[in-house]
């Protein structure tokens, strides 16, 4: 699923027009950007939760030439999913009673 897949997904399950549920998507993914450059963890009950992680500074090697290369340390987004969703993701049925391994609507 892409963002406007979610974008389309949202008008249609909510009933309003394209350009509005873009804001609203936009908004949650501007927050979460936010609040994870900020330091600050997200949990999001039923779904997971984001949160940064700390990586050292390493010494890694230029594919092209072989050389050494410093890397500095760095914060990287880790999302953790929640055991509910692990459980839907394997083949459960969510809260609302849909079963999740229906793939009627999927291309691939």
């Amino acid at each position: 699923m892409t963002k406007a897949d979610l974008i389309d997904e949202v008008a249609r399950v909510v009933e309003m027009t394209r350009k509005d549920s873009e804001v609203i998507v936009e908004t949650i993914f501007d927050s979460v950007v936010r609040s994870l450059h900020q330091g600050d963890k997200i949990e999001i009950r039923g779904f997971g939760s984001f949160r940064t992680r700390q990586r050292q500074p390493r010494v890694g090697r230029n594919p092209k030439t072989g050389s050494r290369v410093d890397v500095p340390a760095k914060r990287i987004p880790y999302f953790k999913p929640s055991k509910e969703l692990k459980d839907l993701v394997n083949g459960g049925v969510s809260q609302d009673g849909f079963d999740v391994d229906d793939d009627s609507d999927n291309d691939d």
